[in-house]
């Protein structure tokens, strides 16, 4: 065998050495789709986490809000507005949670913390669901959790405020002035029209979720039946 030809086959071993050892624990990651789409399910699994349905929301109203994560203040260079981003920037090692950024500032202390103090700090269970999501290969996924039958408080209204709005509406961090933490908070909002107004994205009023995507059909007939029910605590 030649120099030559014994040196070019070193090089190719060496490359597909290195690019073994370099990825071996990491889970590929589909980041194409132009806008990040994702990959929808007709149905939900108990067992998944899905980006869309949960991830997106509590990111987006606890950490991707002016000022903050979102895609014009880019704190700390950290842009949480789209899934590409988050990815990118918020330094996700799929399928291992606890060496992924964007998880392991949940458990800092003071202003290291995410989202920083005076902000509540995440709760367990939200927390779980971020753990859950990279752990499971942080995918771009949703499912159709929506139904216009259900159009109580308790079991659309409440949840949906909860995952969108309360991270940037609560007595801590009242975005607007406007406290969204409790029920009677909420049908104040409700019955003066704002609620409507600002998730319909209507003109004349904030669109909500501020920087996100609009809420489904689905999602706005929900509050919609609700409120034309009388907006009760039910």
């Amino acid at each position: 065998m030649s120099i030559r030809n014994f040196a070019v086959k070193l090089v190719l071993i060496l490359s597909t050495s290195a690019g073994l050892f370099s990825c071996k624990h990491e889970i590929p990651v589909d980041l194409s789709g132009g806008n990040n789409n994702p990959t929808t399910s007709s149905t939900c699994s108990s067992d998944t986490v899905y980006f869309t349905n949960s991830v997106q929301p509590l990111l987006q109203s606890n950490c991707a809000y002016a000022g903050c994560h979102d895609a014009v203040s880019r704190k700390d260079g950290v842009d949480l507005s789209s899934y590409a981003k988050i990815i990118a920037t918020g330094k996700i090692r799929p399928g291992d949670p606890n060496n992924s950024e964007l998880y392991k500032v949940l458990f800092k202390t003071g202003d290291d913390r995410m989202p920083p103090p005076p902000n509540a700090a995440l709760s367990t269970e939200q927390k779980n669901i971020l753990y859950k999501w990279i752990l499971q290969g942080a995918k771009n996924n949703s499912c159709n959790d929506c139904d216009t039958t259900v159009f109580t408080y308790s079991g659309a209204v409440s949840p949906l405020i909860n995952t969108w709005c309360k991270g940037c509406h609560n007595p801590a961090s009242a975005g607007g002035g406007i406290d969204l933490s409790t029920y009677p908070v909420v049908r104040v909002q409700a019955l003066n029209g704002k609620l409507m107004g600002s998730i319909t994205h209507a003109p004349g009023f904030s669109p909500m979720p501020q920087g996100g995507n609009k809420w489904s059909d689905c999602q706005i007939r929900q509050v919609q039946k609700w409120i034309q029910a009388g907006a009760q605590n039910n």
